[in-house]
């Protein structure tokens, strides 16, 4: 991993919008899957998964018999992640409100939750139960009250549905859940076929064919974010352990060979450390050959003249993990404007967030934390504006209305308020 002032450092983000073939290919699965349904679904799993499935649903009696397929630690594990994350979602629910004024005017929002949500599952590679904890909690407690899940038929190549996605599933109160990966999945979600009913929104990671469908069904359904390879930056003062942050370096640099893992430090002394036991770790990391090629090509050291200065360093990168491992680190969490999660002390290692804390772990990649936010309550809920307007707060405000409205050349919206300014004897 190199070292250099921080300075001279750009971290090169490109927003992923696939190649002509891979759009293509998205483009054509989807409509196909809005002709044939579940049809082409069961096609496409014998084509993509190699797997030939009879029944697109997961029944409950497979979801049950999951259970005997994993461990009692993992299990006691798995139910408490899912208490810790529920805990922390039912704080940020909101409530409907109104404002009766003196006028007699009420005006007010009406919160509901979506009526149905997609949660895409993936499973190509390897079994994400912590991502189906993260994607449904969050919309159970907003109240929604129909999730459908999706997953491939096939998980990290073997046939068949991992168990332990399943168990997360039913642990999290999950009971629709289907038999469909890609981008077939998605599009099945947004448009709905024979066993599908379609969803109003879809959350959940995916490959790039995943993000494409996502992209391309966003307007017919609403979608949580277009995901960029996972990222974090460590602002860490001489007081930090190297051996510390070596290893949480090397926990993001082992997601994707695209994943920035970024130290950024005013002491020149703990970056030739950091990066002596990054090699180290590096040598027997089980997925050193991806984890290898990030800190060759994503990664850096950067150095700072001060804690301010690595503080501007931080909020310019946007960071979707910020951890800070600095004497104070308190006296630093007001200044951080821009980052995901920020974890705050030596012990808050971020695979703590990834997977037990409470806080969701779905957060803003490729530097959209300067706009965006972690995956959360109001994400599954609408908000519609009330208003009763009195007689006694037209006739007072009706000429301020019709003001605006001429300004702007609307002569129909001034009349619908001059018609009835006129009928109470306002106007002539």
């Amino acid at each position: 991993m190199r070292i250099l002032p921080a300075s001279e450092f750009q971290l090169n983000r490109e927003v992923e919008y696939g190649s002509p073939e891979q759009n293509e290919t998205v483009r054509r699965i989807i409509d196909e899957v809005r002709q044939d349904g579940d049809a082409a679904l069961i096609r496409m799993a014998q084509q993509f998964d190699n797997v030939e499935i009879a029944e697109l649903r997961v029944s409950d009696e497979e979801i049950q018999a999951a259970y005997a397929q994993v461990d009692a630690e993992f299990l006691a594990a798995l139910r408490q992640a899912a208490a810790n994350i529920r805990a922390f979602h039912e704080k940020q629910k909101r409530t409907s409100w109104m404002d009766l004024q003196a006028n007699g005017s009420l005006l007010g929002q009406i919160i509901r939750p979506l009526k149905r949500v997609g949660l895409y599952v993936p499973g190509g590679k390897a079994a994400y139960p912590s991502s189906v904890l993260m994607n449904a909690i969050p919309a159970i407690v907003a109240g929604v009250p129909e999730i459908a899940m999706v997953t491939p038929p096939a998980t990290a190549g073997e046939a068949g549905i991992n168990p332990h996605i399943l168990v997360a599933a039913a642990e999290a109160g999950v009971k629709e859940i289907y038999r469909a990966g890609g981008a077939q999945a998605v599009a099945a979600l947004a448009y709905g076929t024979q066993s599908i009913p379609p969803v109003d929104k879809i959350v959940g990671p995916g490959n790039i064919y995943v993000a494409l469908a996502k992209r391309f069904v966003f307007g017919v359904v609403d979608i949580d974010m277009i995901a960029g390879p996972t990222d974090i930056v460590v602002l860490a003062d001489e007081h930090a352990d190297p051996e510390y942050i070596a290893a949480d370096l090397l926990a993001q640099a082992e997601h994707d060979e695209m994943s920035p893992a970024i130290l950024v430090t005013p002491s020149q002394e703990l970056a030739e450390s950091v990066r002596l036991e990054l090699w180290r770790q590096l040598d027997v990391l089980p997925k050193k050959a991806i984890a290898a090629v990030s800190t060759a090509t994503k990664g850096a050291i950067l150095l700072v003249d001060s804690l301010d200065e690595g503080v501007d360093v931080v909020n310019r990168l946007a960071p979707e993990h910020c951890e800070l491992l600095v004497q104070e680190p308190f006296n630093l969490l007001p200044r951080i404007e821009n980052a995901g999660a920020i974890f705050l002390g030596a012990y808050s290692t971020e695979p703590v967030g990834d997977y037990f804390a409470g806080p969701n772990h779905v957060l803003p990649t490729n530097g959209t934390a300067r706009f965006s936010s972690p995956l959360n309550v109001d994400d599954f809920l609408k908000k519609s504006s009330v208003i009763h307007y009195s007689k006694e707060a037209l006739l007072a405000n009706g000429d301020m209305i019709m003001t605006l409205a001429r300004n702007e050349g609307l002569e129909g919206h001034a009349r619908a308020v001059e018609v009835r300014l006129k009928k109470e004897g306002k106007l002539k």
